[in-house]
């Protein structure tokens, strides 16, 4: 029996890349003629015609699974929605945008064979992104190498290939806050990775602004560190010792000199100074509060509308239930 090969593709309103995204994928899976090989489309609720085109695939392509969530949960939820039905002795993650060519899984099934769980695709360049993206990607990866205990490769997105048993290991893992490219790195197992230059969105446009790119990495901080909560502490111990060793200054200084103790400007901006600081980690201390109190709910990761398997999966599926 030939290894099964699942290649998830989340997607959220890509109309316009799903059709050549399913074109360049099977002429790589033409490549992989020793193996069988899906792909596992998930609509993450989308508003267009995406689910209708994951439909007609599914319907000519013997090799197509589709996967519709009943709304948009999200990127990461989606991921895990791929990942829950995946069947394939190894899995692979594509983005439908084309940015990381789907040629990599060639690359990837090589160093899986080679013995590697993880074959990671790692950037030596991001075409098509500005230089602040660029800029504000490269410092939150470098804080989160210093501040986390999870090593998780800089340059690197979500486009990979994982053996069943790392597969497996993520399945087990229901945090309702997920950070895929920690819980990635998490989970462990031996990794390799392969360099490649990323491309510009074949068409369409990104989904991803500023603002849910600083959600997104204040969820990476808060799931994997609790640095944030630990500099509040210092930073108050500090705050507190300089007050401290002031005010005796100033007593020393009034009783001994005789100066009188004015500064009415100064007594204000310094509690002013003290009141934005605990303001400011009442709000970090808000953002774990907030995630424990999101962890209680125990919701589900998402729901499915509808899920189609495709013919590939549901063979390997009897041929594995009959052994």
């Amino acid at each position: 029996m030939k290894k099964l090969i699942s290649v998830v593709v989340p997607a959220y309103n890509e109309e316009e890349v799903i059709e050549l995204f399913h074109s360049r994928m099977s002429e790589v899976f033409e490549q992989l003629s020793n193996y069988n090989c899906e792909m596992i489309f998930v609509n993450d609720g989308s508003t267009d015609k995406t689910q209708f085109l994951m439909n007609q695939l599914a319907n000519r392509d013997d090799r197509v699974s589709t996967v519709n969530l009943s709304r948009n949960f999200g990127k990461e939820a989606a991921m895990s929605a791929g990942l829950d039905v995946a069947k394939g002795d190894a899995v692979a993650i594509f983005d439908a945008d084309l940015q990381d060519q789907p040629e990599l899984l060639l690359a990837f099934v090589d160093k899986w064979e080679e013995g590697f769980d993880v074959a990671y695709a790692k950037r030596t360049h991001r075409d098509g992104e500005s230089w602040l993206k660029k800029f504000t990607a490269s410092i939150f990866y470098k804080l989160m190498l210093k501040i986390s205990r999870v090593n998780i490769p800089q340059d690197t997105g979500d486009c990979r290939l994982m053996s069943r048993r790392v597969v497996d290991a993520l399945i087990s893992l229901r945090e309702h806050h997920r950070f895929m490219k920690g819980l990635f790195a998490w989970v462990g197992f031996p990794s390799v990775a392969v360099e490649y230059r990323r491309d510009s969105r074949a068409a369409g446009v990104t989904k991803f602004n500023y603002w849910k790119l600083w959600n997104f990495a204040l969820e990476g901080i808060t799931s994997f560190t609790i640095a944030p909560l630990k500099i509040a502490s210092y930073l108050g111990f500090i705050v507190a010792l300089t007050a401290f060793l002031f005010g005796i200054f100033i007593i020393l200084k009034t009783l001994f000199l005789g100066d009188v103790v004015r500064g009415y400007p100064t007594l204000m901006v310094t509690v002013l100074f003290i009141g934005g600081i605990q303001l400011f980690f009442i709000g970090v201390l808000g953002e774990y509060i907030g995630r424990v109190f999101g962890e209680t709910k125990a919701r589900p990761l998402y729901l499915i509308a509808e899920h189609k398997i495709s013919r590939i999966a549901s063979t390997a599926n009897e041929v594995g239930d009959e052994k």
